[in-house]
């Protein structure tokens, strides 16, 4: 079974939010990145990757964004707040 990742986009500090689900997490924040989908992302302007959790198995990672997706705000800035106060672009320390 593959690996996969959480991760959440914003267009800034605490601006809006998206929780995703990747096996390729460069490609996808890529993708994001480019606008090379339309949806959300694009249309909000969501490029700046605050936040990442790696799972070994990809179905566990499916489940967390799900559980995710139905967390309070609050919550999901929390933690954001706790592994990336200043709320810095991740990715580049990806590509």
């Amino acid at each position: 079974m593959q690996g996969g990742w959480v991760y959440i986009l914003t267009n800034r500090p605490n601006g809006t939010l998206y929780v995703g689900v990747t096996s390729d997490l460069v490609r996808r924040i890529w993708e994001h990145r480019e606008g090379v989908a339309d949806g959300f992302t694009k249309r909000h302007g969501l490029k700046r990757l605050v936040h990442v959790e790696r799972y070994e198995d990809i179905r566990l990672a499916i489940q967390r964004e799900k559980n995710l997706k139905h967390w309070p705000r609050a919550w999901k800035v929390r933690i954001i707040l706790d592994a990336n106060p200043n709320w810095d672009d991740l990715y580049d320390v990806l590509a």
